[in-house]
Formats: structure tokens, sequence, C-alpha cells
């Protein structure tokens, strides 16, 4: 998996740079939910209700969560917790680090409950609706066991949540029913689940996507075939990371612009002011756009 090698950096997390998230007081009571990233601590916060607090450890998309290193103050908040929501899959391997040493912490690891059973499968798990409603029920019955006075409502909180995941499901899959047969490249294969329920084909060569997954420069002839099918419109639009922006995908953003290839920003953390079903519904949405543009522009 991607950056694999920097959880070793993770072994020493009392030594860690500063988190991105303030740790709040704890409540006076509630359950207190700590997730790593505020993709999945939007999801909790969703089944929580008013019924607790739920802290995100990674906030906005300024920060890699994939390179994040814990301080002690999150270490510690990730063992007081009532539950702890993380992507799981080596993606936020800093908690897993902290797990390590306390395996009586409740948690919902994200990346366990995917619907690809291979062991290989791609980590972003938040991009797949299906999965994010998975992990929203597994919250709610986790909280049911620590608080069982409001298990209907983090039952029926999660339910709801169930039923935006699903109408986020159904208009990926009418992207590809809108436009059979498109493709397109990626910086990074953050939103394969995306693509993947919408039947879109990523064209992005397999050793430009694992050399930018472990953190490093593509092979020349990996970045040439990338510029080339984007130069010649082989591709209905770049799919473009801000988070892991290097001079190698800014190079693809800029030769996108020159060849008017749609350029569509996904990001791994929430943007400002948003919750997860809306930032998936708005990522769904630019994506349909572009590609409605794109198919116009070829007529």
């Amino acid at each position: 998996m991607r950056r694999a090698l920097a959880a070793l950096a993770a072994v020493a997390i009392a030594l860690g740079a500063a988190g991105c998230a303030e740790q709040p007081a704890q409540p006076a009571s509630g359950v207190t939910v700590v997730a790593s990233t505020d993709v999945w601590g939007s999801v909790a916060d969703a089944v929580v209700g008013e019924h607790g607090t739920v802290t995100s450890i990674v906030s906005g998309t300024v920060a890699d969560p994939h390179s994040f290193q814990a301080t002690p103050a999150d270490a510690a908040a990730i063992t007081d917790a009532s539950l702890v929501v993380y992507n799981g899959g080596h993606y936020d391997h800093w908690v897993d680090e902290v797990l390590e040493n306390n395996p009586d912490v409740a948690t919902v690891d994200a990346y366990s409950l995917r619907a690809d059973p291979r062991p290989s499968a791609n980590e972003h798990v938040f991009y797949d609706p299906a999965t994010a409603q998975v992990v929203a029920a597994r919250i709610a019955d986790r909280l049911a066991e620590t608080d069982p006075d409001n298990a209907d409502a983090y039952r029926a909180n999660a339910a709801s949540f169930g039923a935006g995941a699903d109408a986020i499901l159904a208009s990926q899959r009418a992207i590809g029913q809108a436009h059979p047969g498109v493709s397109v490249v990626a910086t990074e294969p953050v939103a394969h689940y995306l693509l993947a329920n919408a039947g879109i084909t990523d064209k992005t060569p397999e050793g430009f996507a694992n050399a930018i997954e472990q953190d490093a420069d593509p092979a020349p002839a990996d970045l040439a075939a990338m510029l080339d099918l984007i130069t010649n419109r082989e591709v209905a639009a770049l799919l473009f990371n801000p988070q892991t922006e290097t001079a190698v995908t800014r190079q693809l953003h800029d030769a996108a612009t020159r060849a008017s290839v749609p350029v569509v920003t996904v990001t791994e953390t929430l943007p400002a002011d948003t919750d997860y079903l809306t930032w998936q519904r708005e990522t769904v949405e630019r994506l349909a756009d572009q590609l409605d543009k794109s198919a116009q522009a070829s007529r």
C-alpha cells in the first residue's frame, strides 16, 4: 500500500508533529467518538447525533492523511474514546500504531467492511457510499452496546444516513449509464470506487499509479503515456488530487488545461463547512457535469 514505509516513522508517536484538529473537552455525559479523518468523523457524527461528541484528528484539505503523524494528545484521545472510527488498510497507519498497544479500545475499521475482499484492494474506501453505509450501521451497533438507552436513535440515524448513501450510489451509476465507454485518468487512484461504481474506465498506466501510491516519481515512459492520453484527448477528464500535488501531477494538470481536457478535483478529506453526503454528492455532480461538457465538445 501507498506510503507503507511511513509506518516506521510513526512508531515514535510521542515525538510526532502537531495534529490538525484541536481536542475538545470531554463531555459530562454521552459517548465520545474519535475518527482518524473528518470524512469518517462526518459519518460518525451523522450516527451520534445529539448523544455525544465526535472528534476528527485530521481535518481540512491541506494535510495528507497518509503521511500524518499523531501527537501524544492524539494518542490519548484515541485510547480514551468510547469508539474509534478509522479507514484502515494502512491508510491511517498511525491509528494502528496506537491501537497495537491498546487492544481493548472499541473500533470500526472501514477497510475491513468493504465489499471487495481482495487484500490488495484500493484503500480509499470512503469513495464507496456502500462501504460508508455499512460503516454507519456498524458504528450504530457499537454505540448501542456502549449506550443502550440511545440504541434506537443510533440505528435510526444510521438508516437515514444509509438512505442518503444509496442515493449517491445511484447517481454514481447514472454517470456511466449516461456516458457508456467513457474513460479518464487520475493523478492518484483516490476516487477508484466512484469510477468503479460508475463503470468508468481508468486508463492511468499501472506503473504511474503504483509510483504515486509509493510516493515515488513515475518512470519517464509512464509519465509520457499519461501525457499522450491527455494531449491526444483519448480520455474525457483528468481526476486531480490537490492534497498530494507534485511537479509531476501539476504537469499533468497543465497539460489537461492546454488540451481542454476537463479537470475534476477529488480530495481525501472534507472541504470546509460540508459533510460526507454533501461532499460525495457534489463530487459526483462535478464529474457528471465535466463529462457532459467533454461529450458536447467532442461532437
